[in-house]
């Protein structure tokens, strides 16, 4: 067996058995809540046939393990049963809402992964200038900020002062790309500000202490060029701790988008998670977090393989 088809075997393994423990400790969370949850989805006014008959259907009765295992036996099969306020089957919301947070999220990562990559290679180019200096400083100032607050700093200068945005992103199916891109534009503007920090200081560094070596050394006294050198010898070699911070901050836009989403209304996964929370609608809460937590399981996991398959020296470490 080849070592990268061991190395993607063993990474496959270990996602698996910790969105596993995942699955247990978000079970567990929604059992150590407060009250009953027949009780608090029926009201104060339902008789007790009633509440006998919703804890009959929703197993609430069997033991705890029992429920976890047919929970998790479900949800392995893509059934996370029904939405205890609209009675509707909680894959059809969740496949509704699910697309418009990944549109969301890949939009964002358009636009923030080659914007922080050319910044950290033009940082990295023209290093302790003024240029360097004022665009540290400005993504780490964006990146101090909540995201609630930059999302309403942009709404009150793009839609409210200059209107050239609308301040809610009211998308449905009927909704065109153009159309669903420019509703979209400042909710994908606020997850760039917080996350192109990151991956360009990350760029930035990575690129910096490959400058010193020596066959960059040796590039720069042939004459090349200063930018050909970081491009086209000093980025490929940085390829593998970007990718790392790169997929990190991939995996922060698709699970860190519920206060985004709830600031612009936005009909996505985190605004479906906040509307379950309210009603209490506990399958709802469950199945979001579970694909959240999926969904960051699965990025963190693609990233270590292709920063370890980017760089030889893992592969063979002798």
């Amino acid at each position: 067996m080849s070592p990268i088809l061991k190395i993607i075997l063993s990474r496959l393994a270990m996602g698996v058995l910790t969105l596993l423990i995942v699955s247990v400790l978000i079970f567990s969370a929604i059992e150590l809540l407060p009250g009953d949850i027949a009780t608090e989805t029926l009201g104060q006014s339902a008789t007790e046939e009633t509440i006998a008959a919703f804890r009959e259907r929703f197993n609430l009765n069997d033991p705890v393990h029992l429920r976890y295992l047919y929970w998790l036996r479900d949800a392995v099969q893509g059934d996370f049963g029904v939405s205890l306020a609209n009675q509707r089957p909680i894959s059809e919301l969740i496949a509704a809402r699910a697309g418009n947070t990944f549109f969301l999220a890949a939009y964002a990562a358009l636009i923030a992964v080659p914007l922080a990559i050319v910044l950290g290679m033009m940082a990295a180019l023209y290093r302790n200038s003024a240029f360097d200096k004022g665009v540290s400083g400005a993504t780490l100032a964006a990146i101090s900020f909540p995201e609630f607050f930059v999302a309403y700093i942009l709404v009150l200068l793009f839609s409210v002062i200059f209107g050239w945005f609308p301040s809610l992103a009211n998308v449905d199916a009927s909704t065109g790309l153009g159309e669903r891109l420019y509703r979209t534009f400042l909710p994908a503007l606020t997850l760039t500000l917080i996350v192109v920090a990151h991956m360009m200081r990350m760029t930035r560094a990575a690129i910096i202490n490959l400058l010193a070596l020596p066959y960059i050394e040796m590039a720069h006294l042939k004459g090349m060029r200063r930018w050909r050198v970081i491009a086209v010898h000093a980025l490929p070699n940085a390829v593998a701790p970007i990718i790392n911070v790169v997929a990190l901050n991939l995996a922060y836009l698709v699970v860190g988008v519920v206060l985004v989403e709830v600031v612009f209304v936005y009909p996505g996964l985190g605004q479906l998670l906040v509307d379950a929370v309210s009603n209490r609608d506990v399958p709802i809460v469950q199945a979001a977090c579970l694909i959240f937590a999926a969904t960051y399981i699965l990025l963190n996991m693609t990233a270590d393989i292709l920063s370890i398959i980017a760089n030889p020296r893992l592969l063979h470490p002798r």
